[in-house]
């Protein structure tokens, strides 16, 4: 967008005309005189006559560049400031060895548990580029991936590096996992703080339970929506360890959150998509324009007419007949 800060400027424009006739009428004057031109009007005229109408364009083009660099010629650029009330979330993954498991699908293609759950989680992340984000990994010991965090394309990079021989995955440490997740939510002063527990197991490891870890949390403010994810016994690839739905559902209870079971890809994004509807980021976006000031071009290009215009004018070219 182009504006005038100074549009009124433009009304010299009326006055390039006559500047124009009396800066040429003046030379013409001060020329030789003859009682009567109209024997050498037959005479054919040269290149340099020809050429002469060029200094009055000269003239005018540069003044017009100059009045409408007074004029202040101005390029709008737009601009926002986005006012959200935050939302940190902190992203808690089971590491163990049996989210290697490949009971999911993608494509008709079998995939693991964890790399279905880092699919869906990538995308969960685009929906939020204004929460502040973090992650930790558990199995025997939990493991702080990534600190709360604006920069979610680090954050998917630290994820996609995470693997179930990383740590000990012999065992499951809810309650530490969750203990971890708190202290990095514990100083924050966002509006909500929300865990995400996504595990395919039972706590069968660590210094703390589940249920006392659930409820330090309730304690400072935080929610923890858990996940159950794996799918049925049957099936070769199945392993015989089973999701601790009592576990997981008193856990959400007590801290005022939900728990969600999925046994599918298509079931696990929809359990990040109903998260992600219930801990909407609220945003305000205010809208302005700030200018950038494009007269030196104009102040340029007529300062470049202007001379050449005289630079013409004092040579051959500029002379009289």
């Amino acid at each position: 967008m182009m504006r005038l800060a100074h549009p009124l400027f433009l009304l010299l424009i009326l006055l390039i005309p006559i500047l124009a006739w009396l800066r040429y009428y003046m030379i013409r004057k001060q020329s030789m005189q003859f009682s009567n031109g109209s024997i050498l009007s037959a005479l054919p005229k040269s290149w340099r006559l020809r050429v002469q109408p060029i200094f009055p364009i000269l003239y005018a083009l540069g003044l017009l560049c100059l009045i409408i660099a007074i004029a202040r010629p101005q390029r709008g650029l737009e601009d926002s400031r986005v006012r959200t009330e935050a939302v940190d979330i902190i992203l808690l993954l089971d590491l163990s060895e049996s989210m290697e498991t490949q009971d999911f699908k993608k494509f008709g293609k079998r995939m693991s548990r964890l790399n279905a759950s880092k699919n869906v989680i990538e995308r969960f992340l685009e929906k939020r580029p204004n929460d502040r984000i973090g992650m930790v990994g558990f199995a025997t010991l939990p493991y702080a991936v990534a600190p709360l965090t604006l920069d979610h394309g680090w954050l998917v990079q630290r994820m996609d590096g995470l693997h179930t021989g990383m740590l000990d995955g012999s065992r499951t440490a809810i309650g530490d996992g969750i203990a971890s997740a708190i202290n990095r939510l514990r100083d924050s002063a966002a509006k909500s703080k929300v865990i995400i527990l996504l595990t395919d197991g039972a706590n069968n490891s660590g210094t703390l339970s589940p249920e006392n870890a659930a409820s330090a949390a309730e304690a400072i403010g935080i929610k923890i929506y858990t996940i159950g994810a794996g799918g049925a016994r049957s099936g070769f690839f199945m392993q015989r360890q089973e999701v601790d739905e009592t576990s997981l559902k008193k856990i959400a209870k007590t801290t005022g959150a939900k728990f969600y079971r999925a046994r599918s890809l298509e079931s696990l994004e929809a359990v990040y998509e109903e998260i992600d509807l219930l801990e909407k980021t609220e945003i305000e976006v205010e809208r302005f324009t700030r200018y950038e000031e494009k007269a030196a071009g104009w102040i340029i290009a007529g300062i470049l007419l202007l001379g050449f215009e005289q630079l013409m004018g004092l040579s051959k070219l500029g002379r009289m007949p």
